[in-house]
């Protein structure tokens, strides 16, 4: 199969468990899917409604570590709308360091706005500054039962690959207040994990240091939310 890949490096990356609100802040080992459209939707400069679109993606870094953090809470009224004081307070927020990203795309347009960014691109919070290395066209070799699955997050079920069980939204709505799209659970396949042998259809490639890893591609298509 062809495809483009884009490959993405981040000297710094966090990804928030959608559910933690407070206290210690981990990180997930790979991004959601609504980030990665979300790091599409930046390069291109605006909201992208996707229909039927297929796009694989591999997530390795090279060290995890925790931070403080000093964040800034505001407090709200009664109709809802925020209070001119803030308070601070000292969090701890886990970090990967080294980041490497890297995108299989098979849409032209989607490839061409990483060309020429329109806003900066990120891999998780607003300080985590995100360079896109090169785009090159390859030639993919289809794999059943593919054995190399990591740095990737996959549909658990029919698949209940082992990782750690997310319920993690596909996307999110334009509107605001934002609204989840497609929330599924995932098993999130961290890039250090072991082989193992799956039922899955994947892509083989090398995306870095010679390595071999199976990509899945996820097949979304969100043009039912949009009536």
């Amino acid at each position: 199969m062809k495809v483009f890949k884009i490959d993405i490096t981040a000297w710094t990356s966090s990804f928030k468990y959608p559910n933690i609100i407070s206290g210690f802040q981990p990180t997930l080992e790979v991004p959601p899917i609504s980030t990665v459209l979300g790091l599409i939707n930046a390069a291109a400069g605006k909201y992208i409604k996707y229909d039927k679109l297929k796009i694989g993606y591999y997530f390795e870094f090279e060290a995890k570590q925790t931070d403080l953090e000093t964040i800034y809470q505001i407090e709200a009224h009664d109709r809802g709308y925020p209070k001119n004081t803030t308070k601070s307070n000292v969090i701890h927020r886990e970090f990967m360091f080294n980041n490497h990203l890297i995108l299989y795309l098979q849409n032209n347009e989607l490839v061409d706005y990483f060309r020429l960014p329109v806003y900066p691109l990120l891999l998780g919070r607003s300080n985590d500054l995100a360079t896109v290395n090169s785009i090159e066209e390859v030639d993919l070799k289809e794999i059943h039962n593919a054995e190399k699955i990591k740095g990737q997050i996959i549909p658990l079920i029919g698949n209940f690959l082992p990782g750690v069980i997310q319920p993690l939204p596909k996307y999110f709505s334009a509107t605001i207040p934002r609204y989840n799209l497609g929330t599924e659970a995932y098993s999130v396949v961290s890039c250090n994990s072991a082989d193992g042998q799956t039922n899955l259809t994947a892509y083989i490639d090398y995306p870095k240091d010679g390595k071999e890893v199976h990509i899945y591609f996820h097949e979304l298509d969100f043009s039912s939310y949009y009536d």
